[in-house]
């Protein structure tokens, strides 16, 4: 029983990663620059739709990156806008507002700025897939279903992997650690083997002892 809600647990959590949207607001003070990471495994699309509140005299730039820092979109005065990007490999990516001012800029108005990110399933356009394969309601279910079923069978598949490379890491560190642990017992026995006969001799040639 407790596998099983364990299973299930993993299933909603993926699900729920998967199949949904991302939504975030916040307000950005003037000359401020806050990022916002995603992590994200490989072969995923990812959209996002922004809308920046406009403050006179404040332009807002807009640069996602991944953690090589190569620039996936970028839009110097963002106002309101998509951008869409798929994933080569596991990463990291990070979106950042930037706030820039003219000199001797003194307001202190900060912008509300939203963002609703999707990826994976969510993120693809069904619409246009039924539009472009002419397919009926019911088969752009069984479409969005069929799609949903894969992203988790890859989303298992990559935890599986991850855990098998970390039992490996830790298996590999703890032999590390044992061989080190060995040889610094080694070298304390001998050294201190080496101290003995050292002092031995010192004190025979001192007289102390016979």
């Amino acid at each position: 029983m407790g596998c099983f809600s364990r299973n299930v647990g993993v299933l909603l959590c993926v699900l729920l990663h998967e199949y949904g949207v991302h939504g975030i607001s916040f307000y950005l003070p003037p000359r401020a620059r806050k990022c916002l990471r995603e992590e994200i495994r490989k072969d995923v699309l990812v959209t996002g739709h922004y809308e920046v509140a406009e403050v006179h005299d404040v332009v807002t730039n807009l640069k996602v990156t991944d953690s090589a820092e190569h620039t996936l979109y970028k839009k110097d005065n963002a106002q309101k806008g998509k951008f869409a990007f798929s994933t080569d490999n596991f990463d990291e990516f990070d979106i950042c507002f930037e706030s820039v001012v003219p000199t001797g800029f003194q307001g202190v108005t900060k912008q509300l700025i939203v963002l609703n990110i999707k990826h994976g399933t969510e993120a693809k356009n069904y619409e246009n897939i039924a539009k472009a394969e002419k397919l009926k309601p019911l088969e752009v279910k069984l479409r969005q279903m069929e799609d949903l079923s894969e992203s988790i069978a890859k989303e298992l598949s990559y935890m599986k992997s991850n855990a098998e490379h970390r039992s490996n890491t830790n298996e590999s560190t703890s032999s590390r650690v044992l061989g080190f642990s060995l040889l610094s017992m080694l070298c304390l026995v001998s050294l201190a083997v080496w101290q003995m006969f050292y002092l031995r001799r010192f004190f025979k040639s001192k007289r102390l002892i016979e």
